[in-house]
């Protein structure tokens, strides 16, 4: 059959009007979190924050950003984080967050302050929000696998098959996270070299971490990520390579509304203090230049990002809980604030084992190795049964009861009932843990732990509120990093 000049000439344009338009949608599809229309913006800024009393990061779970390693938080936007929200008296929450598109909504209707994934600045991401002041800067790189042989050949022979140039990609996939910067900077890349890059974005809940592994495990070929957070995860992967950059440095920051511009102000001038000092490159190194450490995380099973496990007693923790009628998620928090799950750990006062039982306390449940696991989770658990039953009838709130009993534990009971009959005498809410720790802490001043309704005399209260504080800090960083499935039933102090 004969075809016509005119024909070919038609069937050859209309092939390149689809893949235009293909290309199109695809960088439209890259900025769909920078909407045309104006977009309600919650009216939010420090003042209210402080007067809530604590900040919400918009995080993403990842192996330098947060997570927990043997029990505890880590993470180098976390360590910052935590800095800041204690120089302004701030709790940190945070709201884990994996589709970047869903953060930028998240951060502008209030469900959170401050949008600290390791966030590119680019100038359509500030037509929506703020961003601070940079704290880091970082060139985008290639992640590509090395020859399947690659420790048999030589240096040159690796490098011959690998891409050196960007303008080798056209032609080549590259799966990046979809509304990111990596996917608005391979479309500008292949406008660059004159030719396509075949840009796949991944699914929008798939970490920039995963399509790392991904790359590295054979399923696809190449990614983009910055280079520090290539650095870390090539530690992991020594199959990759992570040498060919595909950017100029570009600044690293933090996000937040538009019109707090109070909290952008508190920020900006924490940071630029902060990156004077030691202190930001201890953290900085610790997660992006301690290859070691980070090996070591990687192989743990009490590493969350690929582990499955908090300490080595999860099964003796799951059934203790449930046997107090806990979450056992929140056992351990108690646990890692005694102990750190260290079965030998002594307290200056003589306090022995995971839970930190004094002997007397465990001779009067039958126990005489406190250094046993098992046994001092025994006596630990038998003396929380007893708290409870002397808060039962007393605090009918189930959350209030909790923190009474915590306090208990941690400063005992004698105490704690002299706190409620000084609130009692001075006209609090003696169910309200609010108002039994203020006068908990009153406790250390001659004035209060002299008063005739006192019996225990001096007591340090802030320790004991501080404890508090403490462990239900530590569960609720849990049940978000960990993400056991708890549900509100089951949970207690949403």
């Amino acid at each position: 059959m004969r075809v016509s000049l005119h024909t070919v000439i038609l069937f050859l344009f209309a092939i390149s009007l689809a893949l235009s338009c293909k290309q199109s949608s695809s960088s439209k599809a890259s900025n769909d979190q920078y909407p045309e229309r104006e977009e309600y913006i919650v009216d939010f800024d420090l003042d209210k924050i402080k007067e809530r009393g604590y900040i919400t990061a918009i995080m993403d779970n990842s192996s330098t950003g947060l997570f927990v390693y043997k029990g505890k938080t880590m993470g180098y936007e976390y360590e910052l984080l935590k800095m800041f929200c204690d120089e302004h008296g701030l709790q940190l929450r945070f709201d884990i967050t994996q589709n970047i598109g869903e953060g930028f909504n998240k951060l502008n209707t209030g469900d959170g302050d401050i949008l600290a994934y390791n966030l590119t600045v680019t100038k359509e991401r500030k037509k929506r929000i703020a961003f601070t002041h940079y704290h880091n800067l970082q060139k985008q790189v290639l992640i590509q696998r090395k020859p399947e042989n690659w420790r048999q050949m030589k240096l040159h022979e690796i490098e011959a098959q690998l891409i050196r140039n960007p303008v080798d990609l056209i032609g080549k996939e590259v799966v990046v996270r979809p509304h990111s910067a990596y996917f608005d900077r391979m479309v500008n890349l292949s406008d660059e070299i004159g030719g396509d890059i075949l840009i796949v974005p991944g699914d929008t809940n798939v970490e920039t971490e995963t399509l790392i592994k991904q790359v590295a495990d054979g399923v696809i070929d190449f990614t983009v990520a910055e280079e520090d957070i290539a650095l870390v995860n090539s530690t992991y992967h020594t199959n990759l390579d992570i040498r060919t950059p595909v950017s100029f440095p570009t600044q690293i920051a933090w996000g937040v509304r538009k019109n707090s511009s109070n909290l952008l102000l508190a920020l900006n001038e924490w940071i630029e203090r902060m990156r004077k000092t030691t202190d930001y490159y201890v953290v900085y190194d610790k997660y992006f230049r301690s290859s070691k450490s980070a090996l070591r995380r990687s192989r743990s099973k009490y590493f969350s990002i690929s582990g499955e496990a908090i300490s080595p007693y999860d099964s003796l923790i799951q059934q203790t809980a449930e046997e107090l009628g806990w979450d056992w998620l929140l056992l351990s928090a108690q646990i890692y604030r005694e102990s750190k799950f260290n079965p030998k750990a002594v307290s200056w006062a003589g306090a022995k084992g995971l839970m930190q039982v004094m002997p007397r306390t465990g001779q009067e449940y039958g126990v005489s190795d406190l250094y046993n696991p098992i046994q001092n989770i025994f006596a630990g658990k038998k003396h929380i049964q007893w708290l409870q039953s002397q808060w039962l009838d007393k605090i009918e709130d189930e959350d209030e009861r909790l923190k009474f009993v915590l306090a208990s534990y941690n400063v005992g009971l004698g105490h704690l009932q002299d706190a409620v009959r000084l609130t009692e005498k001075y006209g609090g809410n003696i169910t309200s843990w609010n108002d039994v720790s203020g006068f908990l802490l009153k406790k250390s001043s001659a004035g209060y732990f002299n008063d005739p309704v006192v019996e225990y005399g001096y007591c340090r209260g802030s320790e004991p509120v501080e404890y508090v504080s403490e462990i239900l800090s530590i569960y609720q960083n849990y049940k978000e990093i960990l993400d056991q499935g708890n549900n509100e039933e089951d949970a207690v102090l949403q």
